[in-house]
């Protein structure tokens, strides 16, 4: 643990200067977030997002694209600072109510949505001693209100899942479910180096990108669908997806390339079945998504979900 602070609030003296005006712009102050604090807290996304080796320029440019104030915001509330909490109500209790009612198309059913969500956001839960709080996990990356629509949505999902599990078996027989027997099959082994390269390709992921990934490949949610939930139009979702499925090949054949294979046997790598990885996918695509969102489930052969 201290390895890791000490490491966090390394702080080359190129940056200082950027780190105290940053400081001074988040309000950290106001919340009782000292500067000491402010620095662990920044350092830490810039450990989950940039090499080790990251340049100064690098570094500059990575945390001038953070939203530092909601940054801020929701890591005071997250520590239990109840002026940062009547800040945050004031500033998204409504947009809550208005995201829940668009994912739910039904004003009661919005509004017991974004109600439920209070508990995991205030933290009302201790673990070890410390609250758990879901606004901990948001990295400033991309605007906290996106982040919230994510959970909201996601939150949605699970819930009707649940639901779901709740039918009996009696119940879908009568309504002439057919069960079919699943076959397995021995599933191939994939090279190592793939396992590696792509858990870290997808731990580079936001928040948003991590949900749409997960709804279209591995539930199997029409363009539609996830539009509908994000509330967004279904073009986007389609240019998203093009965009990151491009984009993450493209991550992955350098990574193996970096790993000692040819471009042909990267490219060759990558032919092989999501399902006969022997990652958990799930879990890769719901880090800081924020956590526990996704149900944790092995994405291999027997598993039975769709191809990526």
């Amino acid at each position: 643990m201290t390895d890791t602070v000490s490491a966090a609030t390394a702080l080359p003296s190129e940056l200082e200067a950027l780190v105290c005006e940053l400081y001074r712009r988040s309000g950290g102050q106001r919340f009782g977030l000292s500067q000491q604090e402010f620095v662990i807290v920044i350092g830490e996304v810039r450990q989950k997002y940039l090499a080790p080796a990251a340049s100064t320029a690098e570094i500059k440019e990575f945390y001038a694209g953070l939203r530092i104030e909601e940054l801020v915001l929701a890591r005071a509330c997250a520590a239990g600072h109840e002026g940062a909490w009547e800040a945050f109500l004031l500033r998204y209790r409504e947009k809550l109510y208005d995201i829940a009612r668009g994912i739910t198309r039904e004003d009661s059913a919005g509004r017991e949505l974004a109600d439920s969500l209070y508990a995991d956001l205030y933290g009302t839960t201790l673990r070890e001693r410390v609250r758990v709080s879901k606004l901990a996990s948001y990295t400033g990356r991309g605007s906290l209100e996106g982040w919230l629509r994510t959970v909201l949505a996601q939150e949605y999902v699970n819930r009707y899942r649940r639901q779901k599990r709740l039918v009996s078996l009696d119940e879908e027989t009568e309504e002439g479910t057919q069960f079919v027997a699943t076959v397995i099959t021995a599933a191939p082994t994939a090279d190592s180096r793939l396992h590696t390269v792509t858990d870290e390709a997808l731990a580079g992921l936001s928040a948003e990108e991590r949900f749409i990934l997960a709804s279209y490949y591995l539930d199997q949610r029409t363009l539609a669908e996830i539009a509908r939930t994000l509330a967004v139009h279904e073009s986007t979702i389609s240019r998203k997806l093009d965009r990151l499925s491009k984009s993450l090949r493209k991550q992955i054949v350098a990574g193996l390339t970096r790993a000692g294979m040819s471009r042909r046997q990267a490219e060759e790598a990558l032919e092989i079945d999501v399902r006969d990885l022997q990652i958990d996918i799930r879990r890769s695509l719901a880090q800081d998504s924020p956590s526990e969102t996704f149900p944790e489930k092995k994405v291999q052969a027997q598993a039975g979900d769709g191809p990526a």
